[in-house]
């Protein structure tokens, strides 16, 4: 199964570049107005105008397909298929007439520019290995039958070697397209372990420095983020080993990701510190979601090489309203935000005074906001 962001690379690939596609038009209008000039009978008549007919209609759905699939949306790909397959097919009328009109001047000149043609196309488009066969059969195959009904023993040989030219071609597109997709497949797998923590599954400060610099894109309001360190993580790790911390920092990842708000990330940062980064909430909102990481985590127990335990968690708070661009800032400032926790007798969280706006600061001046066991000052 080919994951989706991969699919949607290959279909992007398929579209090729517009250079590409105007040089086959370029030949196959060429060759088809010259064939039709030396042989101006209705058929090649007939041709020249339906290579004309199709680059018209073929050049506007592969301008909207390829900006359609760069920027992710649906390419609609069924109808250039449709497209890409109707051209193979004038290809092969081209080749299958002019091979029956005797004039072996002109066969030549448009069976080589139809051979040339499949083989770029072969390579251009091994993305869609499926789509490589059908379009050499269309294009080549008529001139297989048309050499065998022309009766000449030369142009039998030629269709003999027809089928195995198809073969080797599509055997090669579908060689080549493993290659890519397995190629595709390791740099995802890559890239995904450059972002995220092997043990954990969550992010790194890599990967959680990728997500602030997509967010950032002018429409992000702000954001809002927790620094969570575990209390008694180190009693624990020279208790019961560190195998059994690096199985509670497992499974208080799992839990991480269940307690944190739909738009948010985990990060492990290393040790026994969290982050999760989220939009931008109001003082109020923040405090009370960093208490429900607080109770969660203090009412989960967790069993650790047959021994059943509870951590607690501090946590520093810090908010931006502006556009997230420096994620180095905001976790400088909820990092001071843990310490003060700490300080204050940990299992509770602190909001960072740089995080508070004036108003809030002014109205609960010389007061604290209590919320559970925590004390937000």
């Amino acid at each position: 199964m080919v994951p989706a962001e991969i699919r949607q690379s290959l279909v992007q690939g398929l579209y090729g570049s517009l250079p590409i596609f105007l040089g086959g038009v370029f030949n196959t209008i060429l060759v088809s107005s010259i064939v039709a000039t030396r042989i101006p009978t209705p058929a090649f008549l007939f041709w020249a105008a339906l290579e004309i007919g199709l680059a018209a209609l073929r050049l506007p759905l592969l301008v909207k397909g390829s900006r359609a699939a760069k920027s992710g949306k649906r390419a609609h790909i069924d109808i250039y298929i449709l497209a890409a397959a109707c051209w193979a097919g004038s290809v092969g009328y081209g080749c299958f007439i002019a091979v029956l009109s005797g004039d072996w001047l002109a066969a030549t000149l448009v069976v080589l520019s139809a051979a040339a043609m499949t083989g770029g196309v072969a390579f251009r488009n091994f993305s869609a290995p499926r789509l490589v066969m059908v379009t050499i059969m269309l294009s080549l195959g008529p001139c297989a039958v048309a050499g065998v009904i022309s009766g000449e023993l030369i142009m039998i040989a030629t269709a003999l070697q027809i089928p195995m030219y198809i073969y080797a071609m599509t055997h090669a597109a579908y060689r080549l397209n493993a290659m890519l997709v397995q190629t595709m497949r390791s740099e995802r797998e890559n890239g995904r372990r450059a972002r995220h923590d092997t043990l954990t599954g969550l992010l790194n400060r890599a990967g959680l420095e990728d997500v602030v610099a997509r967010r950032t894109d002018g429409t992000q309001n702000g954001a809002t983020l927790f620094y969570i360190d575990l209390d008694g993580f180190k009693t624990i790790n020279d208790t019961l080993g560190h195998a059994a911390g690096d199985q509670l920092l497992v499974e208080v990842s799992k839990l991480m990701r269940n307690v944190t708000p739909s738009m948010g990330v985990v990060a492990w940062i290393g040790g026994d510190e969290f982050i999760i980064l989220t939009d931008q909430m109001d003082p109020a909102t923040a405090c009370q979601t960093a208490q429900r990481f607080i109770d969660t985590l203090s009412h989960t127990p967790f069993l650790l090489s047959g021994t059943a335990v509870t951590v607690g968690a501090s946590v520093g708070i810090s908010m931006r309203s502006d556009p997230l661009t420096d994620l180095s800032t905001l976790m400088l400032e909820a990092d001071k935000a843990l310490y003060d926790a700490k300080l204050k007798g940990r299992s509770r969280a602190d909001l960072a005074t740089g995080a508070l706006p004036s108003l809030y600061l002014a109205s609960n001046q010389g007061s604290s906001v209590q919320l559970g066991k925590s004390a937000v000052r």
